[in-house]
């Protein structure tokens, strides 16, 4: 079953899941270009043995917002509000650019690839957004927003100097620019050989008029 909303059926359209709770989130999706030049880094990464769950390729996304688990009313509401936001920003253009961790290098949880090209843009965008989901009665998130793809998780502790060594390595990776032409809301099932998302709806990123 389709959702199709009446006031602008042009663009929304809201796969039905039958009422269950999902997890959910807002995210940008990246061309095969760029993750191709994602996965050869990953790839490169394996040699310094470091105990990481790599993300698979046709997993890595900008996340701009993650809801949690939310209930298909929920998706009616986050569609209006990002059809809202649609006409705030035109495409940005972006790179993958350099490597990192999260938290920090001593307690490593994440190794993410950064960001390059029209950040200031991007920042705007994903702040509208997130003011727009409050208003329509989701919790903003506390912390700061920090655009990245996150390409591996580590499962253990880590030997710090090898990590160390490999994010100097990679410190000047750079990726092609690409359009992030639409914002795109999936559905995660976290599965036992990793998670699955199912995109529920796109908008595209349009000029005002």
């Amino acid at each position: 079953m389709i959702f199709r909303l009446a006031h602008n059926p042009t663009w929304l359209q809201i796969v039905s899941y039958a009422g269950l709770n999902m997890r959910a989130f807002i995210a940008l999706r990246l061309p095969e270009n760029i993750l191709s030049s994602i996965n050869k880094i990953q790839e490169d990464l394996k040699q310094y043995r470091l105990p990481v769950r790599w993300v698979r390729p046709e997993n890595i996304h900008l996340t701009l917002k993650f809801f949690g688990n939310i209930s298909e009313s929920d998706t009616e509401i986050i569609g209006i509000a990002m059809g809202d936001c649609k006409g705030s920003c035109l495409p940005l253009i972006l790179s993958a650019k350099g490597i990192g961790v999260f938290p920090s290098v001593a307690r490593p949880r994440i190794i993410w690839a950064g960001l390059s090209g029209q950040i200031p843009l991007l920042l705007s965008f994903q702040d509208t957004l997130e003011k727009r989901l409050e208003k329509s009665g989701f919790k903003k998130e506390e912390r700061p927003f920090k655009g990245h793809l996150t390409i591996g998780r580590l499962k253990d502790r880590v030997n710090n100097a090898r990590l160390i060594e490999a994010i100097r390595k990679h410190k000047d990776f750079n990726t092609d620019l690409f359009d992030a032409g639409e914002i795109i809301l999936f559905k995660s099932d976290l599965l036992p050989e990793g998670p699955v998302y199912t995109e529920l709806l796109n908008v595209p990123l349009t000029q005002k008029e």
